[in-house]
């Protein structure tokens, strides 16, 4: 394992924010519904309580992350914030659901709405804090490869989605009187937060089932192991990547020729380690050697 690889960075001022930002808009949205009545905005404000907890969990998440490897966790925390983003996502599809049978009831059970106009306008306050920390989270997680922040910032950018789309029904409830207008409007928001939930679950589970690098970034690391390859003399096979969380990892096997020096096959091996480093900082590179002409060093090659 290469020692020259990047520590992840303390997150967790940017979890605090996102709980605070969670206080504030779950505050506001909750004085909207009361105002008003609106299905809308009791969808809305649901969401705002989801996005409470799941800021919390980040916080934990994260400072769960950044606890060095020990004698128990020889890789790190990392994957801590996986369980984060399952939770949120969890969190999410509960919220819909009963945003959905709610709407529905209302749907079936009409009943007048009050006050639209401060009503609206608390929630269009609420979506501008949302979308200002949502983009920070998203900003700072993509930096960072911080699962945990930027499943936080893309349902927060949801929330806005959801504040955007009921403030604009609620608009044309006005223009219109179309009270229906709202739980229908409801039921097409907790849809959307279902369909955000899903992918939640569906990226943790993949961080927790080891998934490989994006594509493009395994495309590059192969291009940078082509650039090292000398045909006969220095090839590599056996090329392995995993992402968790802020950090990744991979393993190869370098075939060089039997009768080089040990010190010889080791400077070029921290030399290609440290090109890789260059473009992946947070990645810890495990190389094994094997001699080229060697017929068990193939054995393992498609493995």
């Amino acid at each position: 394992m290469h020692p020259h690889a990047a520590s992840p960075p303390d997150l967790r001022k940017y979890a605090w924010l996102s709980i605070a930002t969670a206080l504030v808009t779950m505050l506001l949205k909750s004085g909207a519904w009361a105002i008003t009545g609106s299905m809308g905005l009791l969808a809305d404000a649901a969401e705002s309580l989801v996005n409470l907890v799941a800021a919390v969990a980040a916080l934990v998440a994260v400072t769960i992350a950044a606890m060095p490897a020990d004698e128990n966790h020889h890789f790190g925390h990392s994957k801590a914030e996986y369980f984060s983003a399952a939770l949120e996502g969890i969190l999410v599809v509960v919220a819909a659901g009963s945003i959905i049978y709610l709407a529905v009831d209302r749907l079936l059970n009409p009943r007048p709405l009050d006050s639209l106009g401060l009503g609206v306008a608390l929630s269009i306050v609420s979506a501008v804090f949302n979308g200002v920390v949502g983009q920070v989270l998203i900003r700072v997680g993509r930096r960072h490869r911080s699962v945990a922040l930027r499943a936080d910032g893309t349902h927060l950018m949801a929330d806005v989605y959801t504040s955007v789309g009921v403030v604009i029904g609620l608009a044309l409830v006005w223009a219109t009187g179309w009270e229906w207008l709202d739980p229908v409007i409801a039921i097409l928001v907790g849809v959307h937060i279902l369909v955000a939930g899903y992918r939640l679950i569906s990226e943790s589970t993949g961080g927790l089932m080891d998934a490989s690098l994006s594509p493009e970034d395994n495309a590059r690391i192969q291009e940078i192991l082509d650039a090292h390859t000398e045909k006969g003399r220095i090839e590599f096979h056996s090329v392995r990547t995993r992402e968790s969380a802020a950090r990744q990892f991979m393993e190869m096997h370098m075939l060089v020729p039997g009768d080089w020096t040990v010190r010889r096959g080791h400077d070029v091996m921290e030399d290609l380690i440290d090109r890789i480093n260059e473009e992946f900082p947070a990645m810890r590179v495990t190389g094994h050697m094997e001699p080229i002409s060697d017929p068990r060093s193939y054995e393992d090659m498609h493995l």
